[in-house]
């Protein structure tokens, strides 16, 4: 038996193959600092954008373990961003 109707290489496209791909996300202070921002998302930004570490800790979506992460590796601004953080929990 040969492939169904409408597979092959003369199918027609679905809807899916007719949809440009996604634009590539920015990485900005703005994302980091979103709570709509996915975690997958945020610890990219904590591993690859050092300069956007001190965003993602006034973010409410950032865990301990990415709070952890960003005290340990630093960068511009992180220390102050994490004083500012822990003096607001006292």
């Amino acid at each position: 038996m040969g492939p169904a109707a409408g597979d092959g290489p003369d199918a027609p496209p679905d809807d899916d193959t007719l949809r440009p791909p996604p634009p590539p996300v920015r990485l900005t202070p703005q994302l980091a600092c979103n709570p709509q921002t996915g975690m997958a998302v945020l610890w990219y930004i904590a591993e690859h954008a050092p300069e956007l570490r001190r965003w993602i800790v006034v973010n409410p979506r950032a865990d301990a373990a990415l709070l952890e992460y960003i005290a340990q590796a630093g960068g511009p601004g992180v220390n102050r961003a994490l004083t500012i953080l822990l003096d607001g929990l006292r």
